[in-house]
């Protein structure tokens, strides 16, 4: 990982950006952290068709395992693969990392506070987060070292995924693990927009990319009961990660917000169903703080409303600063 500055040597902006490589080991890194769709997929089509009964006993038998053991397992060492896969996802998708305000963080971590990373968009899937796990090292201090990403927790009831995602700092996005996290003073992100906004993409638009922002307004509640600043972060370039066939419809959206995810045929690297993305080159921009005050139990409409509008004012402010440079100019931002 190289650091570079951004724009003229006056700007107060942090620039990190790695060489892409997508060559063997990167590419098996993230086969091992992104390819357990297809993998799970075609286990479960192989063990239903063309499986004996000791091969597909083995494959029921490594999936009961699996749901068994805690997400965790096996501890350290998983921790220390998951750390591995993160430093090789680094440079399999030339990752660009920018820090508005880098002495922010500093302060907060002086301050011994925790911050929720409010992280957009989703896309198809929003692998973008992995630059919050502590082996890269982008965030300063505590903040950086025990930040976690909170994700559907579907993938925490998956066989072998729920272990991977877990080692990569991934856990499930409940309000009981939201709260108890900001209760210990411990940073998270999330992305607020969720599965909702999979179902909004429409790849014939190429000018408009969509957020599901305006009824979002839990985290704000959360945040105003612990008096936890928000910054806004947003990833350049998920969008040219995969060729995709989806479902559309109310009914289709209702299965995605009850499952968690949006059930559809998608595509990566080497056209593989249900593959790995291919090695585009993710820019993720990290905004300012902004501070949230303290309230506890008594929370009011009326801060809800006015913390929601400003984040969302932060969040269009983020995109617009930086989308001309992450190739993104002729893009308008739109919030439903």
């Amino acid at each position: 990982m190289c650091t570079l500055t951004a724009k003229a040597s006056t700007s107060k902006y942090k620039v990190y950006k790695n060489e892409q490589d997508a060559s063997i080991i990167p590419t098996f890194a993230v086969t091992i952290w992104l390819g357990w769709m297809g993998g799970l997929t075609y286990s479960i089509i192989f063990a239903a068709t063309l499986a004996n009964a000791f091969q597909r006993n083995i494959i029921i038998a490594i999936f009961a395992i699996s749901l068994i053991l805690p997400p965790a397992f096996p501890g350290k060492l998983g921790e220390t693969i998951g750390n591995w896969i993160m430093k090789q996802a680094e440079k399999y998708f030339g990752l660009k990392v920018t820090i508005e305000n880098e002495d922010a963080f500093h302060k907060l971590n002086k301050e011994g506070r925790a911050v929720i990373f409010a992280t957009e968009p989703h896309d198809l899937l929003p692998y973008g987060v992995f630059v919050f796990n502590s082996a890269l090292g982008y965030l300063p201090g505590k903040i950086g070292e025990t930040v976690k990403v909170l994700m559907t927790g579907a993938i925490f009831n998956l066989p072998i995924m729920k272990h991977v995602y877990s080692w990569v700092g991934g856990r499930p996005v409940d309000k009981k693990t939201f709260r108890s996290r900001l209760a210990n003073n411990l940073s998270l992100a999330f992305v607020p927009g969720g599965v909702q906004e999979v179902t909004l993409i429409d790849p014939r638009n190429k000018d408009d990319l969509i957020l599901y922002l305006r009824k979002r307004k839990g985290f704000i509640k959360l945040a105003l009961e612990h008096g936890t600043p928000i910054v806004p972060v947003f990833i350049f370039n998920l969008d040219h990660s995969f060729g995709y066939v989806m479902p559309r419809g109310k009914l289709v959206n209702t299965i995605a917000r009850k499952i968690g995810f949006l059930p559809l045929f998608f595509w990566g690297r080497f056209f593989i169903p249900f593959g790995i993305p291919n090695p585009v080159n993710i820019s993720v921009v990290f905004g300012e703080p902004f501070d949230i005050p303290f309230e506890g139990d008594n929370i009011s409409n009326e801060s809800v409303e006015k913390y929601h509008a400003i984040f969302l004012q932060k969040t269009i402010e983020l995109f617009e600063r930086h989308k001309n440079a992450e190739g993104y100019g002729h893009r308008t931002l739109k919030i439903l």
